[in-house]
């Protein structure tokens, strides 16, 4: 029976603290608490559209506090494209959609690393188009 392929390795564990940093860190973001607030929301709304084997191994590669905010939502019933995924974002923290796209990107970048490239692929594989972008992949207009 040939082997199964091994999923490339993903970022070493990180603490929840060492990803507020790094979030506040690539957001710019004033504080800890600002940090903080962008992670658990951004991974809130994530965790309204990943839903499988992908949400529960996302969720493993994530630091506690982290997983925690993914895996308590209830998946949506409509799938959220990329864009409708910032603007619903944007509404739920009284933003712009500028700003929802730049507190996306600094926690979906850091979730990129800890989830591994592998991982990330099977998430983007299940998501609508436009999600590729806020994980800080070029994305590829996909064949008609």
């Amino acid at each position: 029976m040939p082997a199964l392929p091994e999923e490339a390795p993903a970022v070493p564990g990180m603490t929840y603290d060492q990803m507020l940093e790094r979030v506040r860190y690539e957001g710019a973001y004033p504080t800890r608490e600002r940090a903080e607030t962008t992670v658990l929301a951004v991974l809130a709304a994530l965790g309204r559209q990943v839903t499988g084997e992908e949400r529960v191994d996302l969720a493993a590669r994530l630091p506690v506090e982290a997983a925690h905010a993914l895996a308590s939502q209830i998946p949506a019933i409509e799938p959220l494209t990329g864009w409708g995924f910032v603007k619903d974002l944007a509404a739920r923290l009284g933003g712009t959609p500028a700003t929802a796209r730049w507190d996306t990107g600094a926690v979906l970048n850091v979730v990129a690393d800890l989830a591994g490239p592998d991982l990330l692929d099977r998430v983007l594989a299940q998501l609508p188009p436009g999600y590729g972008l806020l994980f800080g992949r070029a994305e590829l207009a996909r064949a008609a």
